[in-house]
This record gives structure tokens, sequence and C-alpha cells, in this order.
């Protein structure tokens, strides 16, 4: 699968939507009423059938849902290992609506992650063996198994009939090298993570230095470097201005080190959290992510689309401001927010 380095429309998609995470807003676009007067996030499956993930009683007294918030995915996959017939189909039937949504817009992979179905860690093994068979019969796509516990890795990977491609495991990181044992006895293809031991990473510096150990581990197991993906980590510039560059640079520094055969990465859609206007930014992200070197990307194709990078006027004071922004020029986002709310900000 390799692909251009440059060109956006070689970059290589990995489909993240399908995680436990996700939410959409109480009285946001994708909620309504049911006929029958439940709360419920709507799915249009085919042109004029609409159908419902109705919210259960026992999600409405969680935390997120107090904070206007609605775990749809985890909904969807509640209710799929529920043992209940009717509950069940209507989980499948959600997911479906999702995996045919990232296969229109491009994904190459489906990332299906369920850690926050649950504390107990059989449900959350239960729920990825029942999401890893359901997702399987619906689509030829590789499945990324993800998960920051490997157990849940594992119960992933026992799961995958190769129905589909090789699966690709997410991630493989400092803190649980063991997972490189999984990697090898699946035949799978992995992602490495910038993760340090004991945390997240603070600079460019650390993340090459967290991916080296982890290499260093990979290549004396012989993995073909083809079937390796690099995460970078993205982190949201919001947060500190820093965050653009240290990404980018380590995206340099990975591709120097280990030329073109490796794949490199990030969840690039991560840096415009809490900001205006995230397609103007999540664009020109992957516009400067590519000019340092990712060949793939792990995001949501409905939401960010490749396409857009092409339309970039990269001559525009729109895209001006989000450069200066992602690669620290702009401290506290402070020129880009005033942009916004001047109304100077225009597409993608």
């Amino acid at each position: 699968m390799s692909k251009s380095v440059h060109d956006p429309s070689g970059l290589i998609i990995i489909g993240e939507n399908i995680h436990t995470t996700r939410i959409v807003l109480r009285h946001g676009k994708r909620t309504e009423t049911t006929p029958d007067g439940e709360e419920a996030v709507f799915f249009d499956p085919s042109p004029g059938e609409r159908r419902y993930l109705r919210v259960p009683e026992s999600f409405k007294k969680t935390q997120p849902y107090e904070q206007g918030q609605i775990k749809h995915f985890m909904i969807a996959v509640q209710k799929g290992i529920s043992g209940d017939p009717g509950e069940e189909e209507e989980g499948t039937a959600y997911i479906e609506f999702e995996v045919r949504r990232q296969e229109t817009a491009g994904a190459h992979f489906l990332d299906l992650n369920v850690d926050e179905v649950s504390y107990d860690i059989k449900v959350q093994k239960r729920a990825m063996t029942w999401l890893v068979q359901t997702v399987q019969e619906m689509t030829a796509l590789p499945l990324s198994i993800d998960s920051s516990n490997a157990e849940i890795i594992a119960a992933g990977l026992a799961a995958h009939t190769r129905r589909s491609d090789r699966p690709l495991v997410n991630s493989v990181a400092l803190e649980r090298l063991e997972t490189l044992d999984l990697v090898q006895e699946n035949d799978a293809r992995m992602i490495v993570t910038a993760a340090g031991k004991d945390g997240m990473p603070e600079s460019a510096d650390d993340r090459v230095s967290n991916v080296e150990q982890v290499m260093e581990a990979a290549v004396k197991r012989g993995f073909p470097l083809d079937d390796v993906y690099i995460d970078c980590l993205v982190f949201p510039i919001s947060v500190s201005p820093d965050f653009g560059r240290h990404f980018l640079d380590a995206v340099e520094e990975v591709r120097r080190n280990f030329g073109d055969d490796v794949h490199v990465t990030g969840g690039l859609s991560n840096v415009s959290f809490g900001l205006p206007n995230r397609k103007l930014i999540n664009a020109t992200f992957i516009h400067l992510s590519l000019e340092a070197g990712i060949d793939a990307a792990i995001m949501d194709p409905v939401q960010n689309r490749v396409q857009d990078v092409f339309s970039l006027d990269l001559d525009s004071e729109s895209v001006g401001l989000a450069r200066d922004m992602l690669l620290g020029r702009d401290d506290f986002c402070m020129n880009y927010i005033q942009a916004w709310r001047d109304g100077r900000l225009t597409g993608p």
C-alpha cells in the first residue's frame, strides 16, 4: 500500500470514527425525537429511510449525557452485546451505516476502539470480539484493532478471520512492547506510537527517541518496514503553540532516519480541537504534514476530506493565518481567532 509521500490523493487513510469515545451533541444536528417520543441519534441507511439509535435510560444517568453529549458508538456497541435481538439489530445497523460512510469517503483501514464501552476488562474484550466479528462481515477493508490495553487487542485479533486483508494493530508503544508478540503471532501490520514509557512526549526529540527504541525492538524481530506505521502524535495547537511544530519536526526526522520504507502517520484532526473553522485548520495541517513527509493519516474522512487540500488557496489570508498558528507563530492562536471573529476566515 505504498503511496506518494507528497500527493494528497495518495494518502493512506485509517478511518478512526468507530470509537466508543465519539460524541454527538444532545441537541445537535444528528439528534431528534423519534415518532414515539424517544431521544435518539438518527441515521439514513438509504434514500428515504430514516432509522434511530435510541438513547437508553442507563446512558441518561452518565456524566457525558448530563454535559449534553451522547456517546453514540458506545451505545451502539452496548446494544450489540446486550443479548437482546432487537437492540443488537439496532446497534449493528448503526455500525454498518458508519462503515459504509467511511468506505465511501475513501478509508483504506477501519480503526475499531471499544475502550470506553465499560470499565470491566471482560466486557471490553467481549465488545471488541463482537465488533471485529460484526464489521469484518460488512466490509473487505482491513481492520485496525485499536486499544491502550494489550488484552483487548488480543481479543480483537483472535476474532479476526482474515476475510479482509491483514489487520493493523494500533498501537505498539514503549510501555507495552509485549504487543509486538501479538503482531508477530497474527501476521499483522502495526502502528508504532511515539509515546514514552511514562507518558506523552514533550518535544520532537522525545518523539523520535521513543520511536527509535520501539523500532530497534521491531527490527530485531525482523518486521518488514512496510508493515510499520509510525504515529508521531498530534496534540491540540490551542494548548501550546509548539505542538504543531513538534509533530512536523518529528515527521521530518523519522523520514530521515527510516526513509520511505516505513509509513508515517498521526491523528491529524487532533490539532484543531477547541478552535473555530476546524476544516480550514485540518486541511492546512494535512498540507503541512504532507510537506513534512507523512503518507498516512488517522482521521475521519467524512468530516476531514482529503480533497479539501486540493482546494486550498495557499496565498490566501485564511491559509496564511492557519499556517502561522500551526507553525508556532501565533501565541494563544489570537490572530487566528480574531480573524474568525472579524469574519475574515474563508474555505475550504
